[in-house]
């Protein structure tokens, strides 16, 4: 039978041969809450760019306060940059049309995550690296995540467009949730109920 790719082992075994040297790592951000595990694992590792990229949050006021919760995370951390996307609302409601009401990590939320995933890859250019947050909550398969994430960098090679290297995480690993949860009440972050999307509802 063949072994399952364990994320975590393989960025553990990427870390440990750094010797020294800082790649660069766009990070796709979901969230404060969930992001500040993710960074404060790799940052001493890696030159992360926080990409704040979610269409998905709604309504216009939630998105507000998450995006606010987001900057409140980077002050505690100066040496990430920052990066925030246009909305992408439109394309967003586009992509998921006809699955309104679908359940979570059905259809709906798979084209919701590889949207966000490409539209990161997109920007990745002159990166080293490009990863997402999304891996931390146990609302999302980290297993579909990646293998998106290696799809669409595929796919951006076949074609010659830039794109940075994806790498696979799995930051639900080492209590990285329950880390999130305990730096969220350090920092004193808002934590969100439910994922943003205004067909799920509360989760």
């Amino acid at each position: 039978m063949e072994q399952k790719f364990d994320a975590q082992k393989n960025l553990d075994r990427l870390i440990g041969g750094l010797n020294g040297k800082r790649p660069s790592l766009l990070l796709h951000c979901c969230c404060g809450p969930c992001a500040s595990y993710c960074i404060d694992y790799l940052a001493p590792y890696f030159d992360i760019t926080a990409y704040f990229f979610n269409p998905n949050i709604m309504p216009k006021e939630e998105y507000k306060l998450r995006l606010e919760t987001f900057d409140k995370l980077l002050t505690h951390y100066p040496t990430v940059k920052r990066i925030v996307a246009d909305s992408g609302q439109e394309e967003f409601l586009s992509c998921v049309k006809g699955l309104e009401n679908l359940p979570e990590n059905s259809e709906r939320c798979k084209k919701c995550l590889y949207m966000r995933l490409y539209q990161t890859a997109t920007v990745s250019g002159g990166y080293d690296y490009f990863a997402t947050t999304l891996t931390v909550s146990p609302h999302k398969d980290a297993d579909f995540i990646n293998a998106a994430g290696r799809q669409i960098e595929n796919e951006f090679k076949k074609q010659n467009i830039e794109c940075a290297e994806f790498l696979p995480t799995d930051f639900k690993k080492k209590d990285g949730f329950k880390k999130s949860v305990e730096l969220s009440v350090r920092y004193g972050l808002y934590r969100q109920s439910y994922c943003g999307c205004r067909f799920q509802g509360f989760v």
